[in-house]
């Protein structure tokens, strides 16, 4: 049986749950994020902190990226993952601060 291999858990997902992805692509992108009254900016940012207390590392590297993307530089999400140690937990910042540094690192190499 051959394995395949995704770049991120939505696509790991899109593969298996085609109605899910659906619901992600037709109301999640289009309706929430494009929506005005935040800007994609404080979005990512509130996404990523929501990831990070809510425990969902699987997908803290697409949307840290993401928010790069968006315009939050790496001092900011660093800064960010600190003040959320005090209100989360430092072991979610701990693990968001390693998957952060794996993620903004691979994308310096790339």
């Amino acid at each position: 049986m051959s394995r395949i291999n995704f770049n991120s858990p939505r696509e790991a997902a899109r593969a298996f749950t085609p109605k899910l992805a659906q619901f992600v692509d037709s109301t999640l992108y289009p309706q929430i994020w494009s929506d005005p009254a935040l800007s994609p900016r404080d979005r990512s940012l509130i996404t990523v902190a929501a990831l990070i207390a809510a425990g969902h590392s699987e997908e803290l590297p697409a949307h840290l990226r993401r928010a790069a993307g968006n315009g939050v530089t790496q001092d900011e999400m660093a800064a960010a993952i600190t003040h959320l140690a005090f209100y989360v937990g430092f072991p979610a910042a701990i693990t968001a601060s390693a998957i952060a540094n794996a993620t903004f690192s691979a994308k310096e190499n790339n």
